[in-house]
């Protein structure tokens, strides 16, 4: 199991926890990626927060949606509906954050069921985020719980594929690369 551990703000904020709690944890539990999501703040925030992590950890550093803060971090995961405000075709979305970050940089995406996969096939990413594997208390718009059908879809991806939503470090998957953990850390 690979653990890639995904530091949510909001989360973090609603427990009483500190930025420095979570990444000792990630730490302690040797996460390869942390990825760190704040859908409420402002960029500079979000900016200062990226900068902290990294005097913390040296380990793969992925920003949510904040593309353009790629300089502070080693990649960015963007969600359907984040693409979609980028450009309505998510192809053209994908290949303009692919032109700000560029090839060096770490790109994955969300996806949700098989079309989303094939689609994602056809793209210049490093990874996708699969599920949700199960409900959640972190994501309250859930449509879909892919349950046992994620491993099978995940054999889809020509991409590294982190399972998301609900996931927890002993779940076993055979053809997921990383198992990504935010509320199970706490």
């Amino acid at each position: 199991m690979r653990l890639y551990a995904l530091c949510d703000q909001d989360l973090l904020d609603k427990k009483g926890l500190s930025l420095e709690d979570f990444i000792s944890t990630a730490k302690e539990k040797n996460a390869e990626i942390i990825q760190y999501r704040n859908k409420n703040a402002d960029i500079a925030f979000i900016k200062q927060q990226l900068i902290k992590i990294r005097k913390m950890y040296d380990g793969f550093l992925i920003v949510n949606d904040a593309y353009e803060l790629i300089e502070f971090c080693d990649g960015v995961h963007v969600g359907q509906e984040d693409l979609m405000a980028i450009d309505k075709d998510i192809f053209a979305a994908v290949k303009i954050i692919r032109e700000v970050i560029k090839k060096d940089k770490i790109l994955g995406i969300s996806t949700h069921n098989e079309k989303e996969i094939l689609e994602a096939n056809q793209m210049d990413l490093n990874y996708i985020g699969l599920g949700a594997y199960r409900n959640t208390d972190t994501k309250n718009n859930v449509t879909t719980v892919l349950g046992e059908k994620l491993d099978s879809l995940a054999s889809l991806s020509k991409h590294y594929v982190a399972a998301i939503g609900g996931v927890k470090e002993s779940d076993k998957f055979s053809h997921v690369t990383y198992h990504v953990v935010g509320s199970g850390l706490l």
